[in-house]
């Protein structure tokens, strides 16, 4: 997106972005810092409170270009008050493997920042601010892309707070005494995030420049040109990866099987964003997990294939945009020693694909719109249906 902009403006420019470690882009007006992604570091603290001092005094001559995407609640990690960076790395850590949603977890995150939820955005006042965004979050809520930098947010001290409550997440001292002060409120609390409505966040701009139903929509048209029927399943799901990916793996068995009235092959496609609950020790992230789970519902169904990746080319953690699986994944995976209900249970979804040889890798794409996945149907060896 920085290098989109400096291609494309032709007046004076300066500015600064922040992405994950090995993600950046060759740019000359614009500084790249790469920092920790998904649990903040030391970088990204830094590179916050420089954007903070870089739209501190700005006029009303003046205009900010804001450029946000999935990731930047990890990369842009400016403590609140009376919280410390490894305080904030302990929340995020138990959020991750908790199961919450994204939404529930950047409630939290913008609740111990100086910088999200609005507060970027209150800044750069009495600035133009222009803010352009890729959604990666079911929904498409500007206020929970990145935990909305520059947009107002909804949510409250006291929603923080039930979030923690709910996933029995225990936070440090720092981050429980300013969530419950906050939400308390009266003398000597922490403000409030800027709410909609507030004065300093009236009169900026907001532009959606894509989507996670846009990236569907190019695949249907893909699967039309090569003579395939999709279905898209929607493109805001979530829930947990292992219960998402068995009922996707139910209904692929549905259409693979005798007299389902849709016309062979077909391709389900789908986006949004699950989670994961870590209940075991392994590695991998919720595409990985849902593939795991799919292979497992579908129990071998024949003329099944299917593929799951983040668009931004890292399944969480690790090194893989993803996964595909094959009707003999099971049988290739049981011939190599593994049990893959074992390994689903330890949340070790990377092992069962790394041994097969089915990580899907891509490298960096830059560019982030949530997951895409897509399960192909075709037709039995006998013909078509």
């Amino acid at each position: 997106m920085a290098a989109a902009v400096e291609r494309e403006w032709q007046g004076p420019l300066s500015g600064l972005v922040v992405t994950r470690y090995g993600h950046g882009a060759a740019c000359e007006r614009i500084e790249v810092v790469e920092a920790g992604h998904p649990l903040p570091d030391e970088a990204g603290r830094d590179a916050a409170a420089r954007m903070l001092d870089l739209v501190a005094g700005l006029t009303a001559d003046d205009l900010v270009i804001g450029l946000v995407s999935g990731g930047g609640s990890s990369l842009l990690c400016l403590p609140a008050d009376g919280v410390t960076l490894a305080d904030k790395q302990t929340v995020n850590a138990a959020l991750l493997r908790s199961g919450a949603g994204i939404a529930e977890m950047n409630c939290v995150r913008k609740h111990l920042s100086a910088i999200k939820g609005g507060q970027l955005g209150a800044a750069c006042y009495p600035a133009r601010l222009v803010t352009y965004a890729l959604s990666d979050v079911p929904g498409d809520d500007p206020a929970t892309i990145a935990s909305g930098p520059t947009v107002a947010d909804p949510t409250t001290f006291q929603s923080a707070l039930d979030v923690l409550e709910a996933y029995g997440i225990d936070a440090p001292p720092a981050v429980d005494a300013r969530l419950r002060s906050g939400a308390a409120g009266g003398p000597g609390a922490p403000a409030e995030t800027p709410k909609p409505g507030a004065a300093r966040l009236r009169d900026s701009e907001f532009v959606m420049l894509a989507r996670p139903a846009d990236a569907l929509q190019a695949a249907c048209a893909a699967a039309r040109r090569a003579g395939v029927n999709p279905l898209v399943l929607g493109d805001d799901i979530e829930g947990e990866a292992r219960t998402v990916g068995g009922a996707h793996g139910a209904l692929a068995r549905a259409f693979a099987g005798v007299a389902t009235g849709w016309d062979l092959p077909c391709v389900l496609l789908s986006s949004g964003e699950t989670t994961v609950t870590m209940r075991g020790a392994g590695r991998g992230g919720r595409n990985a997990e849902y593939l795991l789970a799919l292979a497992l519902a579908l129990e071998a169904t024949p003329c099944v294939h299917a593929l799951a990746a983040d668009t931004d080319g890292i399944d969480g953690s690790e090194d893989n945009a993803g996964a595909w699986i094959a009707p003999d994944s099971l049988a290739r995976a049981v011939a190599a020693g593994l049990d893959p209900r074992e390994l689903l249970d330890d949340n070790d979804s990377y092992t069962f694909f790394s041994r097969l040889g089915d990580l899907l890798v891509t490298g960096p794409t830059r560019t982030n719109v949530n997951d895409f996945r897509a399960v192909l149907v075709t037709p039995p060896p006998s013909g078509r249906r």
